[in-house]
């Protein structure tokens, strides 16, 4: 008798069916293996703490409101930082160790960089005294151009314990591109622990202090004829 054949064996062997068993086993493991790397890459994403400069929550010195009051409108442009600074790393020195070293923070981040905290800070302090500011992108002709470049913002160890933020600002004021005055300002305040937290808590008091006295200055500039 003639031997009869089974077309399903025919077409799928039994070799072949391992293979194809594996071949599925195989790509399952890819999907796993890319998920759980997904999961890692998010949950090292979210472990991140995330900072800026907070509310100004401290009133206005009645000093620095009637300097504001003195003062000419302002245009602020936005404040050049060097490269290393223009990024939302956080960065910090150790001085007691090697000071010429600038670290960052590995779990904590600004939310933009620390250039931008300022330039919406300083606009927003200098509205809260009650003096007229505006944007370099506005087109208003006329009024002062304030134009800040960041030379320093930093959390500072001079021990394992003690640290402070510091804050170093050059600004430049134009009139119709002509230099009207230059200043360095320099502020620094104790951080309150010795993590990424004290160092934003200390870097947001220095700000202000920097920006208190950048208004004082403002309203000292002789007004336009």
């Amino acid at each position: 008798m003639e031997k009869q054949i089974d077309a399903a064996s025919f077409l799928n062997p039994p070799g072949h069916a391992n293979r194809r068993r594996a071949r599925r086993l195989a790509a399952a493991a890819v999907l796993l293996a890319a998920s759980l790397a997904a999961c890692t890459t998010t949950e090292k994403r979210d472990s991140l703490n995330l900072y800026d400069l907070g509310y100004t929550t401290t009133r206005v010195a009645p000093a620095t409101a009637a300097a504001a009051a003195r003062m000419q409108p302002v245009a602020v442009s936005e404040v050049s930082a060097p490269v290393w600074m223009d990024s939302t790393r956080m960065y910090y020195r150790l001085s007691y160790d090697n000071p010429l070293e600038a670290r960052t923070y590995s779990q904590s981040r600004w939310t933009t960089p620390p250039s931008r905290l300022f330039q919406h800070r300083l606009k927003t302090r200098i509205g809260e005294a009650g003096g007229a500011v505006l944007g370099a992108s506005d087109g208003a002709t006329g009024v002062l151009q304030l134009r800040l470049d960041a030379d320093d913002f930093s959390h500072v160890f001079s021990s394992p314990q003690a640290s402070i933020g510091r804050v170093v600002m050059r600004a430049s004021v134009l009139r119709e591109r002509r230099l009207v005055a230059q200043r360095v300002f320099t502020s620094t305040a104790p951080a309150p622990t010795a993590d990424a937290a004290g160092g934003v808590q200390a870097l947001a008091q220095a700000s202000d202090a920097v920006i208190e006295d950048m208004i004082a200055w403002l309203a000292s500039l002789p007004q336009s004829r």
